[in-house]
Parts: structure tokens; sequence; C-alpha cells
């Protein structure tokens, strides 16, 4: 009889299991997601033509594997393009983008990462430039401190006075703790390597070796200067993924929450799955379970065969919401300052980082500049503005009217934007999309080591592993776990080692 998986969740390391099981294995798949959408956080939501991106997805890589897995779904554009006589098939294509992200602070433009760069030292100031230089000069000087938490982290590789004005705001403002409080894990998964020193051998290396922009080898993530971009944003990619899996017999189902695993001594032998908007529930036996939805619903939907302890520790693990803000506007108010040419001449960056102390928004994304497919018209100006609360915070709680009117005001305040060019908006919401290294996270090997346990259950993903992974990392580890099954291997390490790098540890 055909063996079966149940794949809990339709983002991208759960489609990517299927794929990976339909291509390689004689496994049938079945998703089970819980939302109307393919996706996960990398979906696009199309409103009135215009695409949003929920939270700016580059598809980057150090793995060649990822790269041309990408690329056997939509493949790259040519330069220049060649017409042909399948509109369709030209439509599914990634473009290759330059990316320019910078900071915005003290209500100027500084590079990101931050450079010591004549702009960088203008903007900031005599006073403060020394301040900075001679506080980077006294950490390298100095011991390196122990890394207990994400505060120790930054210092070690920028300093105290950098820490404090480029890193520490923004990274509270994000995560809704203080540094000193978030485990140096969360710099591991994020920032890795980078350091001023790594920034300044990257620019010197740029400007002697030239090197494919898909050559993302040996280069810090946050260095990384070109990525590739579906042509309608990252849903699209998912979702002809998923179109394909189901073409070659997977089976995907909308709107069903897995509400209980059945766990027999070492095996899950059943899922119960409740279709949402009805009172029907499924009862779904399989082989093998793969789990992407957040350890926090996993561990309760066990039942009584999690121990008291893995219960505890699960409930107690922390995550982020997400708001998006889309504005469609007539025009910018910020000018261009670059020497780089745009449509209407507005900023030519994918996304900003809004530093300033005395707004909310985190970070504000130019629709247009990821894709000019995204906008509807391409006379008008289509961006985002994130927001990363909880759910009992204020602005959660407030109708999508007044949290669009509160983003407005915000943009009016730092000088973005003018009231007369607003032509509409969208408010989109998203839960747990950042798994935080705070909380229970410091007993998180109770749950895991419970989980691994379970021999047919394979944890992958970002809120699968309680990891913030990148797209491609959250792939690898579906990939990883369906080669296990291949090779009959009962461990899961191999999977929780995908973006566990050897120079981090080395660094410490």
């Amino acid at each position: 009889m055909p063996k079966t998986a149940i794949i809990i969740g339709a983002g991208p390391a759960g489609l990517t299991a299927a794929y990976e099981l339909l291509t390689k294995t004689d496994i049938k798949p079945i998703i089970y997601e819980s939302s109307a959408d393919i996706g996960g956080i990398s979906k696009t939501l199309n409103y009135k033509g215009n695409r949003i991106d929920i939270g700016g997805h580059r598809f980057f890589s150090k793995s060649d594997r990822i790269i041309e897995w990408w690329q056997n779904i939509l493949p790259l554009e040519a330069v220049p393009p060649k017409p042909g006589p399948d509109p369709e098939r030209e439509d599914k294509l990634m473009l290759m983008r330059k990316r320019l992200s910078r900071i915005f602070f003290l209500r100027k433009f500084f590079a990101y990462p931050v450079s010591l760069s004549l702009e960088t030292l203008s903007n900031l100031g005599i006073a403060r430039a020394v301040n900075f230089f001679l506080s980077y000069i006294k950490v390298r000087l100095m011991p390196i401190r122990e890394e207990k938490s994400l505060e120790d982290f930054f210092v070690n590789r920028f300093g105290k006075e950098l820490y404090g004005t480029f890193f520490k705001d923004y990274t509270e403002k994000v995560w809704g703790l203080p540094c000193s409080k978030i485990k140096a894990e969360w710099g591991e998964q994020r920032v890795k390597g980078l350091s001023i020193a790594k920034t300044i051998y990257h620019a010197f290396k740029k400007m002697l070796i030239k090197r494919s922009p898909l050559d993302q080898k040996n280069i810090e993530t946050s260095l990384i200067e070109y990525f590739l971009y579906p042509k309608f944003g990252p849903g699209q990619m998912w979702e002809e993924a998923a179109k394909i899996i189901k073409e070659k017999g997977g089976e995907i189902h909308l709107n069903h929450h897995v509400v209980g695993l059945d766990l027999q001594k070492n095996e899950i032998t059943e899922a119960e799955i409740k279709v949402l908007n009805s009172n029907e529930i499924k009862v779904q036996k399989a082989d093998y379970f793969f789990s992407t939805m957040p350890i926090k619903e996993l561990i309760p939907a066990l039942g009584e065969n999690a121990p008291g302890g893995v219960k505890r520790v699960a409930q107690g693990l922390m995550y982020r919401d997400f708001i998006t803000v889309g504005l469609l506007l007539k025009k910018l108010k910020i000018k261009n300052d670059t020497k780089i040419k745009t449509v209407n001449d507005f900023i030519p960056d994918n996304w900003i980082y809004i530093q300033e102390r005395d707004v909310k928004v985190c970070r504000v994304q130019i629709f247009n500049n990821w894709s000019p497919y995204l906008v509807k018209e391409k006379d008008k100006v289509w961006i985002g503005l994130e927001y990363v609360c909880s759910s009992e915070d204020e602005i959660w709680g407030k109708t999508d009217k007044e949290v669009s009117e509160f983003a407005i005001g915000e943009l009016l305040k730092i000088g973005f934007i003018e009231k007369e060019d607003i032509i509409d908006w969208a408010v989109i919401r998203m839960e747990k999309v950042y798994p935080t290294y705070s909380g229970a996270y410091e007993e998180f090997e109770t749950v895991k080591n419970f989980c691994d346990r379970i021999e047919n259950l394979f944890l992958i993903g970002r809120n699968g592993m309680h990891r913030y992974n990148n797209q491609d990392h959250s792939m690898l580890t579906a990939m990883v776990a369906v080669e296990n099954i291949i090779n009959n291997l009962k461990s899961k390490k191999n999977i929780w080692e995908v973006n566990i790098e050897k120079s981090y540890h080395e660094s410490k």
C-alpha cells in the first residue's frame, strides 16, 4: 500500500517537503493549511491589482541547490527580455534585482550596513563619529565578552556607541524586549559574522573582484547586493509550486486546521483535522508527519502524550505578530538623494529601516522597486509600512481604519509623504510571524528532544523549529528531512544543523 505524509502548513518549508517527496520518493504528501492562502508569510496579497509582499522576501541563497530549485519553478528572465509566443510563460519568471536598503535616522539616510563613509561621518557629525571610532577600537583591544545576550553579541562586533545608536532601539522596537533579555542566538541566525571589519573588507573585495550576481558564497547575508524576485511577488513562487504538487498527485487542503495528533509509543499514527467555517472533523492516517505549525500549537495537539514539562515550555514560547499598511500614493515627498535614476525620481530603496525613536514603524517597503509588476498603475507609488507587535499591544487592537490613520500620521511626521498624495490604503495582519528568543526559549531543548524522539515527526521551517530562519534555510530543513526518510536515518540532528555556521562558533 502506498505510503503517505501529512504536512502541516503550506508555506515554503511545507511545500518544499511535498515537492521533494513527489520527485524523489513514492510517498504521497497531503498538506493541511489553516489559512485560505498558499505561501505562509511568503504569500503575496492582491489589493485592487496592487500586490503586497508581507515582509519583503529576497530570493537569495549560498546553496546552489536552492537557486536551482527556484529556477526549476520560475526561470530567470533573460536580459534583455526575449519576447516569445507564450505570454503566460513570460509572466512566470524571476527578475534579477539589485538591493538597496538604507537606515533613516536623524531625518537622514545612512548606508546599511553602516559603513565608515564620508557620507556617514557627515550625517553623524564629527563628535559622534569620533565616539564611534574610539568605542570600536576599545572593544577590539579588550578581551571578547561572553555572549549571553544579543547586547553582548552586538557590542562585541560594533562597540558600545555604534550598538546604542544603530542597533539597540531598532531591535527593541521589533522584538518588544531589551537586547539584554534576548538570547545571543538571534544574532547567530540573522547577523552571524557581520562586523565593521568584514564590511570594509567586502567593499575592497567588490572593487577588485567581479563575480556573478548569483554567486553568494562567502558573503555575509547582510552584505548581499543582488537577489532574485518573482515577477509578481514571492507568492507567485509558492502558488506555482502548489500547482505542480497537485499536478503530480499531492493534495493541498486550505482552511484545514490540525487540532490533534495521535501518538502511539514513538510514532504518530493519525491526525485530527478541523475544517474551518464548518463543524466537520476529519481523521487522516499517515506514515510520516511534517510540522511547520507553531510549536506552541503543536504540543497541545499531542494531548496527554506530551509530558507536563514539555507543555509548560511550549506554552511559554513567545512570538511577534505583524501588521503591514499598504499605501497607494501619487508620489513621495521625500526626494531621491542618490545617483540612481527611478520612475518619477522617487527613492530607489527596496526597503528602509526606520531608526527614528519618535515613531513605531520599523520598515518601509517600496514595492515599485521590488518589481514594477507589483503596482497596477506605473505612475503611482505603492509602499508598505511594517509594524512588529504582539496581539496584546494597543496597535493590534485598533480597527483597520485607525491603524491606517496612525501609520499615515507617522509618515507625515517624518516627512515621507504629503496627505494630498494619498489615494488608498490596506491593512494586513499576520500572527506568529517571528518566533522570539525569549520567554521559555531558554528551556527549548526540552521540547526539541521530546519531538525528536517521535520517529516519524519532522519539525521544519521557521515556526516548526521556533527558529528565525530565512526562506532558503526553511526549504533546506524540508529537503534534509526528506533525505532522512530516504536514507532511513533516525537522528534529526542534521535538520537542526541547517543555518548553524561554524564561523559563528569559532568567533565566539
